[in-house]
């Protein structure tokens, strides 16, 4: 599977639902360069489990902190738009996730997340009698995370398995590391946050940064 990194994300319209229960299609790609903003777009296999609704209100509470950073938060999963309603009618002591307010994308015919590579197929094999190509696995999506630049270029991805969820501030992180590199033009060494002493790009900056540690 090759990485998205580095490249354009996929200039593909999907089908997605608001809280407001209105079904229309999103483009990522568009969303980030029409709105000259930063798109964090995360994946989660199904609606209705167990911990994917602690991901969703995870990055519902920290919206504001990733509005501030100029970034749009849209979840995504292979669901249609109405579970995806249902699931946002569902509240938060039931294990739903009512109060959300970031889209979802509803990629149910899998053309997206085909492309991506990030779905849990573990073999695919020709059904000569009927004609069909037959799949091992649940063709759901991973847990997979991409952060779009203001141009649509992807410049981070990460893909958790099933049972692993995901540390929100983490990706707060990285957009500040990937901002300061955009405005400084210096680049961020391990462990690097805001705030902190960030280094230019040579040979005896990196010495330097390392002697100071």
């Amino acid at each position: 599977m090759a990485t998205a990194v580095g490249k354009k994300f996929p200039n593909l319209s999907v089908d997605a639902m608001n809280e407001m229960g209105d079904t229309f299609k999103l483009n990522v790609l568009e969303e980030a360069a029409k709105n000259n903003k930063k798109v964090l777009l995360f994946w989660y296999p199904k609606d209705f489990t167990f911990v994917c609704p602690t991901e969703l209100h995870a990055f519902q509470d920290a919206l504001n902190e990733f509005e501030k950073r100029n970034t749009m938060v849209i979840g995504a999963s292979c669901d249609t738009p109405e579970v995806h309603f249902a699931w946002l009618n569902q509240s938060k002591d039931n294990g739903g996730i009512e109060g959300v307010t970031y889209p979802l994308l509803a990629d149910s015919n899998r053309n997206l997340s085909s492309i991506l590579g990030i779905l849990d197929i573990t073999n695919e094999t020709y059904d000569e009698a009927t004609g069909t190509v037959q799949v091992e696995g649940d063709n759901v999506t991973y847990r997979a995370t991409y952060l779009i630049d203001e141009e649509g270029t992807v410049f981070h991805e990460g893909i958790n398995h099933m049972p692993v969820g995901r540390n929100v501030n983490e990706y707060l992180r990285l957009i500040d590391a990937y901002a300061h590199v955009q405005t400084h033009g210096e680049v961020c060494p391990a462990n690097w946050e805001e705030g902190k002493q960030a280094m230019q790009a040579n040979a005896k900056a990196t010495a330097e940064y390392l002697a100071a540690l």
